[in-house]
């Protein structure tokens, strides 16, 4: 219904345009909201007050004009002015079951559009770590973003669904050192595992498929891992630096090639089971990108470098902080910790910056409010790397992918500054 009001004072801005009544180079953004007291109709639309200015005219002479040239509608019961300038919209009963017979004549085209017109948009979501399996709280974000693109998809935009796979980086080693540990136990050694260490029972089945495969090819003595290991907790050490220490040994021990043979066994195992996992809810994807092919590629270390040349990061304590203050944020950010390791907000920054030369118009990142406080450091950083929010911002008005006005609600959380990578929140749900 609110298309059909809309399309009915769309017209009559443009009788009133032909009449030079108006102004023939004023475009309005028409806004329909829904009346909040049934008393002042069924819909609303300030259109008279937004135009008045430019049209030189009272507000409520400019709305009994619009509403004089009104095509006739026969769902549409009366209109009426209302304060400054509100034009009110009163439905006949039984107008809202009208489109029934337009849903069964349309079929599944029902609601297709072709606003979009194929520009490419992007639609990130899940992209859970594949350090375990999928919980209720992924659900929520895969239905939601498979919704959201579904939507747009369906109104002609080109939209490219895709997992990011967090398979590189530190919480990857704990796994797949988590793994070997277990192994280790079934191959009858003792030994203490570590606080830090994943201690769910998928772990113990991925060690259990590494044995059933190679028996103890695999298997090394505890003595010889654990020697001069610093302490972990609660035993008077710290559990960060225990099991860093153990995945350099593991690493060491192991060999390049069977702890990487570890690791993407325990990767794999975890990835086809959240495959699996979305695909029976109906999720499935374009792409599923790999962080390790930005690392590999050496595109993190580009991004960084690209921030270091234009000053936008400093070292403080043997580490690389970005100067994400300076676009907002509440404080500075690591993009290289002091050991030498990319942080994941360094990937993050690559990955963002892939994305748009990929030449997506505009990218939407669907998170958890978890991550809410993640939202203005990407755009900061994407800011720093030379992406231009007006560039790739809708004329008019702050707007989300559909068209429509943001909620005001979203717009004070920040989800809608404008940059072309739009952040969905719980904000926003």
């Amino acid at each position: 219904m609110k298309a059909l009001i809309e399309n009915a004072i769309s017209a009559a801005v443009k009788t009133l345009q032909d009449e030079n009544r108006l102004p023939a180079a004023i475009t309005p953004q028409i806004q329909i909201t829904r009346a909040r007291d049934k008393a002042h109709g069924d819909f609303a639309c300030n259109i008279a007050m937004m135009l008045a200015k430019p049209a030189a005219q009272a507000p409520r002479e400019l709305a009994q004009a619009i509403i004089d040239a009104l095509p006739a509608n026969p769902q549409i019961h009366k209109v009426e002015i209302a304060g400054p300038g509100f034009i009110n919209f009163y439905l006949k009963a039984g107008a809202n079951l009208s489109v029934i017979s337009t849903i069964l004549e349309t079929g599944d085209q029902y609601g297709r559009s072709n606003i979009g017109a194929g520009r490419k948009l992007q639609v990130e979501f899940v992209s859970a770590n594949p350090t375990g399996p999928l919980h209720v709280g992924h659900g929520r974000g895969a239905a939601y973003g498979a919704t959201v693109a579904d939507l747009l998809e369906a109104i002609g935009f080109d939209v490219h669904r895709e997992y990011y796979v967090n398979d590189a980086g530190r919480q990857m080693d704990i796994l797949a050192t988590s793994v070997w540990l277990r192994y280790l136990e079934l191959s009858g050694r003792e030994l203490p595992f570590p606080v830090n260490g994943y201690k769910g029972d998928y772990v113990w089945d991925i060690a259990a498929t590494l044995h059933r495969e190679h028996g103890d090819d695999y298997a090394h003595k505890t003595e010889k891992l654990f020697a001069n290991i610093p302490a972990d907790e609660p035993a008077g050490g710290d559990k960060e630096t225990h099991i860093d220490a153990l995945i350099a040994r593991s690493k060491h021990v192991l060999g390049d090639n069977r702890y990487r043979y570890v690791f993407e066994l325990a990767l794999n195992t975890i990835l086809d089971d959240i495959r699996d996992d979305l695909e029976k809810f109906g999720v499935v994807y374009d792409e599923w990108y790999s962080e390790m092919s930005l690392v590999d590629r050496g595109a993190v270390n580009v991004a960084v470098e690209r921030l270091r040349n234009t000053e936008h990061v400093y070292e403080k304590n043997g580490a690389l902080w970005f100067r994400s203050t300076d676009f907002g944020d509440e404080k500075d950010r690591v993009v290289q910790r002091d050991n030498g390791q990319m942080t994941y907000f360094a990937s993050d920054i690559a990955y963002h910056a892939d994305k748009l030369e990929r030449g997506f118009e505009q990218v939407i990142d669907v998170w958890g409010a978890d991550h809410h406080g993640y939202v203005p450091r990407v755009k900061a950083a994407l800011q720093a790397l030379g992406d231009d929010p007006q560039k790739r911002r809708r004329e008019g008005a702050d707007v989300d992918p559909f068209g429509r006005v943001c909620h005001p609600a979203a717009v004070a959380q920040g989800c809608r500054q404008g940059c072309s990578t739009v952040l969905l929140c719980d904000a926003q749900v």
